[in-house]
Formats: C-alpha cells, sequence, structure tokens
C-alpha cells in the first residue's frame, strides 16, 4: 500500500465534507474546494476522520493512492488557513505597488511598467515596495501565479536582479573580468 495513501486524514471541526461520485468537496472558514478522486480510489468519512483506499494494486491506481489523499490534505489546509506564497523583488529602481484592488503595477527594468491583475480567486498584497504576497486557498492557483510574476522578470545569474521566491538561492556566475 502507499505509505501516504493509507494514512487517515482527520477533519478539523469546522470544516465539513461531502462526499460526491468522483470527488470529495471541503467547506471551511476560507472558502469551498472540490477534490476529485483519480479512478479506482475510493474515500470513506467516518467520525470525523477520511479514509483513503483502492481496490487493485493496478500500477496507475497504486500511484494515484497516495496523490488523492495529498490533494485532499492541500484542500483541507487551504478551506481552514489558506497558503502564502512570497516573491522578493531584487535591483535598483524595481518594485511593485498596489493599483485598485488586487492589482499590481511592476517597475522592473523594463521600458514600460508591467500591471499583472491575477485570476478569481488570488490576493495579492505589497507589504513593502520589494515584497509581494500572494495567497489563496488553492495551493496550485497560488503558485501557478507565484511562478507567473516570477516569469515577468526571472533573476539573473550575474547580479541577481529580478523576482524570485522568498528564500530562493540564486546561483551566481563570475563576470568577463573572472575568465583570465
Amino acid at each position: 500500500m502507499s505509505r501516504i495513501g493509507k494514512r487517515p486524514l482527520p477533519v478539523p471541526q469546522e470544516v465539513q465534507v461531502t462526499l460526491e461520485p468522483g470527488s470529495l468537496r471541503f467547506r471551511g472558514p476560507k472558502g469551498e474546494l472540490r477534490v476529485p478522486l483519480p479512478q479506482g480510489i475510493e474515500c470513506l468519512y467516518r467520525d470525523g476522520v477520511l479514509i483513503f483506499q483502492r481496490h487493485s494494486d493496478d500500477k496507475k491506481v497504486k500511484a494515484a493512492h497516495g496523490l488523492a489523499r495529498a490533494l485532499a490534505a492541500s484542500a483541507l489546509q487551504g478551506v481552514t488557513t489558506g497558503f502564502r506564497r512570497t516573491l522578493q523583488i531584487e535591483g535598483i529602481g524595481y518594485r511593485a505597488e498596489l493599483r485598485g484592488p488586487n492589482r499590481v503595477l511592476l517597475t522592473i527594468g523594463y521600458s514600460h511598467p508591467v500591471l499583472f491583475i491575477p485570476p478569481e480567486g488570488i490576493t495579492i498584497s505589497v507589504p513593502a515596495p520589494n515584497l509581494i504576497e500572494v495567497s489563496g486557498i488553492d495551493k496550485q492557483l497560488v503558485g501557478e501565479v507565484a511562478a507567473r510574476i516570477r516569469a515577468i522578470r526571472p533573476p539573473e545569474p550575474y547580479k541577481g536582479k529580478g523576482i524570485r521566491y522568498e528564500g530562493e538561492y540564486i546561483r551566481r556566475k563570475a563576470g568577463k573580468a573572472a575568465g583570465r
């Protein structure tokens, strides 16, 4: 059995779980999420605990067993506490500012400022001119939006200028003078 898939998933009191054919629906204080269940995976809800089972040892079903539990655990965390990803902007004159509700204007070395509008369900805040916080209840969507913002100006390896994740290490290269 899958080591992750066989672990029971405790559900807090403030979260409602609805078992639907082929999916799970979580409703909590932060919002509502639906998680599809892969074929061959069954979910049981007993005494405030979700248990994931599979009925065959087929290779694809075995792989989906742990995946189903991990997706449900992420959805559970999303509807209770949410997810947050912080981006840092580095470079002289590089900055971010909020323009209207949930819109970010990025001045990052291009000839024009870049306006970024996130999708529904994502909240963006700018606590400092060189920090951007992306938050929401869907882990995948938060990561995707953070990656799209980073892709506007990824960090370059010579001076480290650009947008990077908080705590990300940028491996620096030596300039032309070091090759002599």
